[in-house]
């Protein structure tokens, strides 16, 4: 009888590993290799988890918890490129933007033909599926099923793309992706390991919440973020000529001062019986300065936060799924978002900056046969790494022109000893459509340096974060930091040429001046 290759693979992985002391033998070779349960949402916050503690208790997330208290939390787990598209052609391929080809969501195109992880686990005899969003241009290669979104996708009514077919779907989008989902794993290939690819549109702008949720907080007054009234002061021009902010770029739509068009005559009613009355009292009232800033505040996070009881709800279903079927035990289940998103810090909304916020997704996995359950890590962790830890989980060779590493000595509670102890970020979207100039940076457990590039007022920053957390004020050019910033530089350039990081990227240039020339971090600030 002829093997299947994951098996194949698997029996020759156990074989010359070593787990607690004892060689794999034989026996351990019927172990079948595990499932797969991806679950991917769009500007995820991990303030907005409460398994992260955030102090502001923006929400219970009971369902995603669950992931965190039966297997382990990632504090650290850090994005290569903090924007949507970017991030997912890491996760598929394990690479840098600069190595993919997929820089940016305003002209990339991601290229199909390339390695992937959900390719290589098709070819070892995975059953593969990908359903909700996409975001990446092209058409998704290495799944046996897949229904997307097009491009954004809407939250009411969207269409969608079922294996290259056009369908209209009714109903609310989480809602849906999560039907589709449960579907197909009813009604997929038993015989087979699967990979399942639950990706949401939520909570990504214009935070419109199932209408089952439009009072899910009853009328809160949400606490705001120590820096909501940020000026910036400390910093370069970079954060001062931005265009994110909920005072000024916070438009109608995204208040719900006007309502989306996709919502039919019921669903117009039940809109308009929660919003209308309250955006009446908010026109009474015309508010202006701090007050008009709070009031959008407030909103936002009632938005976005009831975007996200429907993710929690997508969760429980699909681990209640997991629970019925049998299948919890030897099934890997990942949360995680594609990027951070900043709820009023610093006065922002959106991703894209190497600060704390924006840099950090939540990562939450849970896989019972190896993960101690209640583990919290600190380790410097990242997107980067998915595709490397699902092949190795799996027993299928990890393609050498992959840039992370796998996680799972790390899910099995040892950290090898030269794991990384810094990590490189680069993001190059500009000027469109929020104004947030190119930059690359390397980062620690403590320490950020960043290098804004390609504009005619190139320079950088160094924030220190045991000192200052919430990364307000540079350090560049201190004399108390003259040997960590030397130290830092150097890094920098060790990751950019390991990564093999061009002189030259999209959309600009690098500037002419070595990486840290700027001593005064506010020499160009308005």
């Amino acid at each position: 009888m002829r093997l299947p290759l994951f098996v194949l693979a698997a029996c020759l992985t156990m074989a010359c590993g070593v787990v607690s002391g004892v060689v794999c033998g034989v026996a351990r070779c019927a172990t079948p290799p595990p499932n797969i349960v991806f679950i991917f949402s769009d500007d995820h916050a991990y303030q907005a988890i409460s398994a992260y503690g955030d102090p502001r208790h923006l929400i219970e997330t009971p369902n995603i918890d669950r992931i965190a208290r039966e297997g382990i939390r990632f504090d650290r787990c850090l994005v290569t490129n903090s924007i949507c598209g970017p991030s997912r052609a890491t996760v598929l391929t394990g690479k840098y933007s600069h190595r993919n080809g997929f820089y940016n969501n305003t002209n990339s195109r991601f290229d199909g033909t390339q390695t992937t992880f959900p390719k290589l686990l098709q070819a070892a005899g995975y059953q593969t599926a990908i359903i909700g969003k996409w975001h990446l241009e092209s058409d998704p290669t290495g799944f046996d099923f897949w229904q997307i979104l097009p491009g954004q996708g809407v939250y009411y009514n969207p269409p969608m793309i079922r294996n290259g077919q056009r369908i209209k779907t009714n109903g609310y989008v989480t809602d849906i992706i999560t039907d589709e989902s449960l579907k197909w794993l009813q009604n997929r290939d038993k015989t087979k390991p699967f990979l399942l690819m639950c990706q949401h549109k939520a909570p990504h702008r214009e935070w419109e919440p199932a209408l089952r949720y439009l009072n899910h907080d009853n009328d809160r007054h949400y606490p705001e973020p120590e820096t909501l009234f940020d000026n910036y002061n400390g910093r370069g021009i970079a954060e001062h000529d931005q265009d994110m902010t909920i005072e000024k770029t916070m438009n109608p739509k995204d208040l719900k001062l006007t309502p989306p068009p996709q919502l039919t005559p019921e669903q117009r009613q039940l809109w308009d019986a929660y919003y209308e009355p309250r955006n009446a009292a908010f026109r009474k009232a015309n508010l202006t300065g701090a007050d008009l800033v709070r009031w959008k505040y407030q909103r936002y996070m009632h938005d976005y936060l009831g975007c996200i009881k429907g993710v929690d709800d997508s969760v429980g279903r699909v681990l209640k799924y997991l629970d019925d079927a049998g299948l919890a035990a030897n099934t890997i289940v990942v949360y995680a978002s594609d990027q951070g998103f900043f709820l009023g810090e610093h006065g922002w909304f959106d991703k894209r900056w190497i600060f704390e916020e924006s840099l950090r997704t939540p990562f939450l996995v849970r896989w019972p046969a190896v993960i101690k359950p209640g583990t919290a890590n600190k380790n410097l962790v990242s997107n980067l790494d998915f595709a490397e830890t699902f092949l190795d989980a799996a027993g299928v060779p990890i393609p050498t022109e992959m840039q992370g590493r796998s996680l799972l000595p790390i899910l099995k509670g040892i950290t090898p000893m030269d794991w990384r102890k810094s990590f490189y970020y680069q993001y190059y979207e500009y000027p469109v459509p929020h104004h947030v100039r190119p930059h690359y940076g390397v980062v620690t457990d403590r320490y950020k340096l960043v290098h804004f590039y390609g504009t005619p007022d190139d320079y950088s920053e160094l924030f220190d974060l045991q000192q200052d957390p919430h990364e307000l004020h540079s350090v560049l050019g201190q004399a108390d930091y003259r040997a960590v910033q030397q130290g830092l530089e150097q890094d920098m350039q060790r990751l950019r040429t390991e990564l093999q990081v061009p002189d030259n990227a999209p959309p600009r240039t690098f500037g002419n001046r070595p990486i840290g020339a700027t001593t005064n971090p506010q020499q160009n600030a308005p």
